[in-house]
């Protein structure tokens, strides 16, 4: 029946007598009688490759699934990949979340990872680079807590409002269960506002400061001065930023960051509803031993050869426990690996020109919706990168509900009259001068209505 188990009946056996059980059904004795299934499981009869090629191809076409051309972002962006890099992770060396904690035997991990590494610290122009974040909301927390640790007399760490809410509320997560107390920097004009900032800093005890960029608005803000404001307080200088825009932007160490972290999904891996992405952190040398995580070095064996090692590791599976830096613990390097893969194919030239295409097809879309006369911008005068806000006059979820039966995802609804839109290399012209003509033939409808 279980022709899949390695166990033998001997190995049963043996457990069983271990767990005090004859059989075993006897295991679920605690399951109470009314939770039990008692009778044979609904399911159809076996199907060839065939056969379940072409169910799935019909359940598709049923109209239960509708794949919607997306202008949707707020964090998730809808990216090209080459098909080669879903061919290469594939590969079953790869396919593990494994710790490669014998480098002998795992010098293919390591130099991917290794790899990884020396790619986020170029983008990012920071010095140190680690690997197997989990994603970008619990890079952005752990990035808090070396803020606070590393701080003396400190009260508090800042964080921008401009920051993804969905990232705030990690962060506060991990925070509270730390004991770290939080004060967030309220915005003006959809950029963090630099007369409360000033005050803040000014108040002292500062153990760092958190921002984004481009921000949670798709604002590219100005933090000129504010990294040395922070330094004279021994504060942290934190920056989450895209790392697909930083082939254009400013880096995180040109704004004086001492900290860079961020959500590597928009480096060509697939939507695929919300995950997985790959978080990355990377610092300044004098704060590598507050890394979480691990760090893979390059170093020469006894024969002269290339190899990689891990050379830091300050997590509670080495260290004493009070001593670690995090809890970090499975080597979620697959995705990294996804990352490096992709980099590696587009290079810098490819890179750069997958932002400066978001960038101009956002700017004209935008210009083209505020011509419809239905909208108007949410934050006047303020720069942007590949994502805007524009304020809609009129039923902004009947709007949304139209797109999307002309088969577009229109944007992400972050106010009540509020609508971000996003543009990647992946919309055409033509998919944004439909959208825009749905829009005006939404309005003309209302208008009669």
């Amino acid at each position: 029946m279980f022709k899949y188990f390695p166990h033998t009946e001997e190995d049963l056996q043996e457990m069983l007598k271990a767990t005090g059980s004859e059989t075993t059904n006897q295991l679920f004795d605690d399951v109470p009688e009314a939770a039990r299934l008692r009778k044979e499981y609904n399911l159809p009869e076996a199907l060839s490759e065939i056969d379940l090629r072409i169910f799935f191809e019909q359940l598709t076409a049923s109209g239960n699934t509708q794949q919607l051309v997306c202008f949707a972002g707020a964090g998730c962006y809808d990216h090209y990949a080459p098909s080669v890099v879903q061919n290469l992770i594939q590969r079953s060396e790869f396919l593990t979340s494994y710790t490669p904690y014998q480098a002998e035997i795992s010098q293919g991990t390591l130099h991917y990872i290794f790899e990884f590494q020396s790619m986020i610290a170029e983008l990012t122009g920071m010095d140190i680079a680690n690997a197997s974040m989990y994603d970008g909301a619990t890079a952005t927390a752990e990035a808090v807590l070396m803020a606070w640790n590393n701080a003396k007399k400190a009260t508090r760490v800042l964080l921008s409002e401009t920051i993804d809410p969905k990232i705030r509320r990690v962060v506060a997560t991990y925070a509270h269960f730390h004991g770290i107390p939080l004060k967030l920097v309220p915005a003006a004009n959809g950029a963090i506002d630099r007369n409360a900032l000033d005050r803040e800093i000014a108040e002292g005890g500062v153990a760092g400061l958190v921002v984004q960029q481009p921000n949670y608005f798709g604002i590219v803000e100005d933090y000129t001065g504010i990294a040395d404001a922070v330094h004279d307080q021994k504060g942290i200088f934190v920056v989450n930023a895209n790392p697909s825009d930083l082939a254009v932007l400013k880096t995180p160490a040109e704004w004086g960051a001492d900290v860079a972290v961020g959500e590597g999904q928009s480096l060509g891996i697939p939507m695929t509803f919300g995950g997985p992405g790959v978080g990355y952190m990377a610092c300044v040398e004098k704060l590598m031993r507050k890394l979480p995580g691990r760090i893979v070095g390059q170093t020469i064996d006894n024969r002269g050869q290339r190899v990689f090692v891990l050379t830091l590791q300050a997590r509670e599976q080495h260290i004493r426990r009070q001593k670690a830096t995090s809890n970090i613990c499975s080597n979620q390097s697959l995705m990294a690996l996804y990352v490096t893969i992709y980099l590696s194919l587009m290079g810098k030239e490819g890179l750069r020109e997958v932002a400066e295409a978001g960038y101009a097809g956002a700017h004209s879309l935008r210009d083209k919706l505020i011509a419809t006369g239905k909208f108007k911008d949410t934050f006047p005068g303020q720069p942007f990168f590949n994502e805007f806000c524009l304020d809609y006059e009129g039923d902004l979820d009947a709007l949304l509900d139209e797109c999307a039966a002309y088969g577009y995802l229109a944007g992400v609804k972050v106010g009540e009259q509020t609508l971000m839109l996003a543009v990647t290399e992946q919309r055409t012209p033509e998919e944004m001068d439909e959208l825009v003509e749905i829009i005006q033939q939404h309005k003309a409808e209302e208008a009669t209505a």
